[in-house]
């Protein structure tokens, strides 16, 4: 993983003593909320329903057991003991006292951390496939072209005042675990025919108010032209993106106005004027960068396979959990590891201090001393030898860590909603702990299979809710909380955005439409391997519609 140099040591380490400086002058009254709202968001901090909020970033979601360590220590010091893991790869702390948060983020930057970046319409934390650097069927480490956007857009001179919050994904599978169609810049890292490493270049996703997928501009952009090419993109949003609308102001909305041939032809024109500048990479840059993200020396353990399949069949729950969350590594003799932070009837994302240092010491003894956190609101460990997945396990099972749903119903994405978020409508966390108890028996679940439910508390759609295969919109209706529900969401490579079913539903109806849903899915799919969203392509919403409302009509 990538370490700070002497730059970025003295950047960090001068911010936090110029936003300690901007605290006490608000503290003293010398700054207006006005005048420090734009300083305090540009050091992740916001104000929230009842207390401030911290979100840190995470780069790409990579992290050592040294850098969770201090997450925990942050969350039993200054916090109420619990963090939360954000689906942009972060953690938010929902209770910092104002007049701490400098000290935070010194104790942050003491392990290579920091909050800049994470909100203001600036360029946010990029973001990268969870598996990164481990998975079986990745062309190449997307990390360290992560790494070179960030910085690069690390308090860029031109891009720090953008019209709105831009968003990179960045992914090196064809499965695409990085929404990156959802994204204002995806990229999809590929080989050409000639074996040479590059981009497909998307622009244009989002969700949000007005939820769009991202176009293709670029079917193969070489490496060494990434930065140019995203300079390109962004200068042109930049330059021509909505300032008077905020509602408009994404680049999904200038794609959408302008056309994106029009768009692509100015950005083109664009990136060729910056081409063959000093923003062209050089190869020997890539490969140093690149050697931050070597993979670890992982010797052979072929003892594993015959140790798993004796322990798979003398323990029935640890099978079911290497079944659903254990996944293929490049190293035949091991495994990735998703810790499930979607306990049956708990908060989505949640990890309290203990949890967030056991974590650490499975990682630092199994899993050479790495961890992930994925943008589904879980924890990798993206290198666990086949023949240490049972003590990781038994850990896993004593901090309450061992939920095998990876990929179900139960595991959740919910946002803080109503319950933390002042832009909330309503309540996402109670509806997701009420859907995750009514499905929570492990049969029930395999039956039912892969289906992604993904819950926002507004519009803004933090919970991924356009993309979930189903998909909760908290909205307000005469002063009381109404769902929304969509069908047929996905944020994978085959990118779609979920339909509106019908007409919403009232809090304490929400599970039993879930249920519904479910049920009728299970009826009309051909047979147990299709799965909730092939089923729902092949029949489309009607037969949904007419088991929730009784007839077309009434759905209206």
């Amino acid at each position: 993983m990538y370490r700070y140099d002497e730059f970025d040591h003295a950047f960090v380490s001068e911010r936090v003593e110029q936003f300690r400086d901007q605290v006490t002058r608000r503290l003293a009254g010398e700054l207006s909320e006005d005048a420090f709202k734009p300083l305090r968001l540009m050091n992740g901090v916001y104000l929230q329903l009842h207390a401030y909020m911290l979100r840190v970033a995470i780069p790409y979601g990579t992290l050592s057991s040294r850098q969770m360590r201090m997450l925990a220590h942050i969350a039993r010091k200054y916090d109420r003991g619990y963090g939360h893991f954000t689906t942009r790869q972060n953690i938010q702390y929902n209770w910092p006292k104002l007049s701490e948060t400098p000290d935070i983020l010194s104790e942050l930057a003491s392990v290579e951390m920091h909050a800049i970046q994470t909100s203001g319409n600036c360029i946010r934390n990029v973001t990268a496939d969870h598996f990164a650097g481990a998975a079986a069927d990745e062309v190449a480490d997307p990390r360290p072209y992560a790494e070179i956007l960030r910085q690069w857009s690390s308090v860029h001179p031109e891009f720090s005042f953008l019209p709105r919050k831009f968003k990179i994904a960045v992914t090196g599978a064809e499965r695409d675990r990085a929404a990156i169609q959802v994204h204002d810049i995806g990229l999809h890292l590929k080989k050409n025919e000639a074996g040479e490493l590059g981009f497909a270049v998307y622009v244009g996703g989002g969700q949000g108010r007005t939820p769009m997928i991202a176009k293709k501009i670029r079917d193969f952009l070489p490496e060494a032209d990434l930065l140019s090419y995203t300079t390109a993109i962004v200068r042109v949003y930049n330059l021509h993106g909505r300032r008077d609308n905020k509602y408009k102001a994404r680049i999904k909305i200038l794609v959408h106005e302008t056309g994106v041939e029009e768009l692509t032809r100015e950005i083109e024109a664009e990136f060729a004027e910056l081409r063959n500048t000093e923003l062209k990479l050089p190869e020997a840059d890539i490969q140093a960068i690149a050697s931050y993200f070597a993979l670890p020396e992982m010797p052979d353990r072929a003892e594993g396979w015959s140790q798993l399949a004796q322990w798979k069949k003398a323990d029935e729950d640890f099978a079911r959990w290497v079944q659903q969350n254990v996944q293929p590594h490049k190293h035949p003799d091991y495994g990735m590891v998703t810790i499930s932070l979607k306990p049956i009837g708990g908060i989505p994302g949640d990890a309290s201090d203990a949890q967030m240092e056991a974590v650490a010491d499975i990682a630092a003894e199994y899993a050479f001393d790495e961890i992930r956190v994925s943008h589904e609101q879980n924890l990798i460990l993206p290198h666990v030898a086949l023949a240490d997945l049972e003590p990781v396990y038994r850990a896993l099972v004593a901090a309450g860590l061992a939920t095998a749903n990876a990929g179900l119903i139960t595991d959740i994405i919910a946002c803080p909603g109503l319950d933390y978020c002042a832009l909330a409508n309503a309540r996402s966390i109670p509806v997701a702990q009420e859907i995750s108890s009514r499905f929570g028996d492990p049969i029930r679940q395999a039956e039912i299979g892969e289906l992604k439910i993904k819950i926002s508390g507004c519009i803004n759609a933090c919970g991924h809710h356009h993309v979930g295969h189903i998909g909760l919109l908290g909205v307000e209706k005469k002063g009381a909380e109404l769902y929304q529900i969509t069908l047929g969401g996905s944020g994978d490579e085959n990118t779609s955005i979920g339909e509106i079913i019908g007409r919403g539903f009232e809090p304490e109806k929400v599970t039993d439409a879930i249920e519904t849903i479910v049920d009728t899915y299970l009826g009309l799919r051909l047979d147990p391997s299709e799965t909730f969203l092939s089923a729902y392509r092949r029949v489309g919403p009607q037969p949904f519609k007419d088991a929730l409302y009784g007839s077309a009509a009434e759905a209206a």
